[in-house]
């Protein structure tokens, strides 16, 4: 894998005023969704969204939200076109995993979205379930990652390199979900 040095790019929570730079990223909200678009804009507005931000901007964002069962899920995961297999997605897991304020980190994709998937099991992600009829003959596949013991650990604003982030440290999931 092309890796990307990680003093190429930093990794911070994004303000309101960057949504627009995370819509030209996002392939559903640059298409035009409107719905997608809607979206980033209140991440960025309420402080969900984190930025994975290179010398000519956004590289990557990643949300995390607490609606699901009261845990930890990261809603959205996008990384540029341009951007992919570089360490850029790994880096925003990460991130979340840092910053998870829950006991648990969950997030899912569709069966079909096979990167995905090796991208969730090189960052330390377990799957532990699979949800039929979301998407028509596409299966959701959920996956848990037990984010860091003890407490959390707030992301960098604009400001502060994303060296002085520690990092994050996997813990294994009980017997029952191996």
């Amino acid at each position: 894998m092309d890796t990307v040095n990680p003093g190429d790019f930093v990794v911070r929570r994004a303000s309101g005023a960057e949504a627009d730079g995370l819509i030209a990223i996002d392939t559903v909200a640059a298409e035009g969704g409107d719905n997608r678009q809607a979206s980033i804009r209140k991440w960025c507005e309420q402080g969900l969204a984190v930025v994975a931000e290179g010398a000519s901007g956004p590289l990557g964002y990643c949300v995390v939200e607490y609606t699901f069962f009261e845990q930890g899920f990261v809603t959205m995961l996008m990384v540029a076109h341009s951007a992919r297999g570089r360490g850029v997605g790994h880096r925003l897991l990460d991130a979340a995993a840092a910053s998870c304020t829950t006991p648990k980190l969950f997030t899912s994709t569709n069966v079909s979205n096979q990167p995905m998937q090796r991208l969730l099991q090189r960052a330390g992600w377990s799957p532990v379930g699979l949800l039929h009829g979301l998407d028509e003959g596409d299966p959701e596949l959920f996956y848990l990652r037990w984010p860091q013991t003890g407490t959390m650990h707030p992301l960098p604003s604009r400001t502060v390199p994303d060296q002085h982030m520690r990092q994050p440290q996997t813990r294994q999931p009980p017997s029952e979900f191996t």
